[in-house]
């Protein structure tokens, strides 16, 4: 039988334990950090204020760039403090809550990605219905299952978290707390776990991406039938920045989530999940607004307006 004991607190091995990268290190994901609370809240008071913004597209957005800031800020503040830190540890409550925010928001951003992704298949597809169909009412609607969703299968997922035992090693190869590596120094409750994580994350990828990949057979079938090559041409300006952000998210997740915790996964799992933590939360607003006329159109009347009023 293995020697079971009681976990008070686990030690986060970081990202490297070369001590004079902690500093760089630091600076450079808290400049991260700052740019992608400022992009995404930015987005957000910009679809806010801005009258041209409030299409369903842009009500979206709007929240994905919601879920960009909680998920960003699930990671990071912990992940700096650290990086100046000599013990490096986190409570086994906090890396508890660690797992189920992080769960839950990762389920919430798929399947908002698929919701846009189905919002854009309607506006293209469908033009002279997309008012009606995609009323305010329906939008919530849509925008809520997600959220709902996410917290509830989150709850699942770390409650067999919470199964997992451990054997006197408490130290986590990651800078958060991530199921694989959790896994990896576990001695009881593995399978159990293991087969459920990877179960959930393959049943959840493949559904919400091919909702992504109909959606987008569909609007490639349709605006290839288009005469107008200007309508093609804005057709797919429109769905670029989504594909952009959709590959990216998805691409680093499957390759996280869908295979068997080992070490030498687990150690280029680290350097992935700086890409989805961090760095696509933080490229997401540039991605929408760089590549989108009424954004910058918006952005620029708000600048004007501000520096008007002054």
């Amino acid at each position: 039988m293995p020697n079971f004991t009681d976990v008070t607190e686990f030690t986060l091995l970081g990202l490297t334990c070369r001590q004079e990268l902690q500093v760089l290190l630091f600076v450079v994901f808290l400049a991260v950090y700052m740019i992608t609370l400022l992009g995404n809240i930015g987005m957000i008071i910009l679809i806010g204020i801005s009258p041209q913004l409030q299409s369903p597209m842009y009500f979206f957005l709007s929240y994905l760039s919601f879920v960009d800031v909680c998920f960003s800020s699930n990671v990071t503040p912990k992940m700096l403090e650290n990086l100046l830190s000599e013990t490096k540890s986190i409570s086994y409550v906090g890396c508890l809550v660690q797992c189920y925010f992080f769960i839950a928001l990762v389920h919430m951003e798929v399947y908002i990605l698929a919701v846009m992704a189905f919002d854009r298949y309607m506006a293209i597809c469908n033009p002279l219905l997309y008012g009606s169909k995609m009323s305010r009412t329906v939008c919530v609607r849509l925008i809520s299952v997600p959220y709902v969703y996410g917290f509830s299968v989150s709850l699942i997922c770390t409650l067999w978290t919470y199964g997992l035992y451990f054997c006197g090693n408490f130290e986590v190869n990651h800078f958060y707390c991530a199921d694989p590596p959790l896994i990896k120094i576990a001695c009881g409750g593995v399978h159990i776990k293991e087969i459920t994580m990877i179960v959930i994350a393959g049943i959840n990828f493949t559904y919400s991406l091919s909702v992504v990949l109909i959606s987008y057979t569909l609007i490639v079938v349709a605006v290839l039938r288009m005469r107008s090559a200007d309508g093609r041409r804005k057709a797919f300006s429109t769905c670029g920045s989504h594909l952009m952000a959709v590959s990216m998210f998805y691409g680093t997740l499957i390759f996280m989530y869908l295979r068997r915790p080992t070490e030498e996964s687990i150690e280029r799992g680290k350097m992935v999940a700086v890409f989805y933590t961090t760095v696509i939360p933080m490229l997401n607003p540039m991605i929408y607004s760089l590549r989108n006329k009424d954004v910058k159109e918006a952005a620029n009347k708000a600048i004007t307006k501000t520096y008007v009023r002054q």
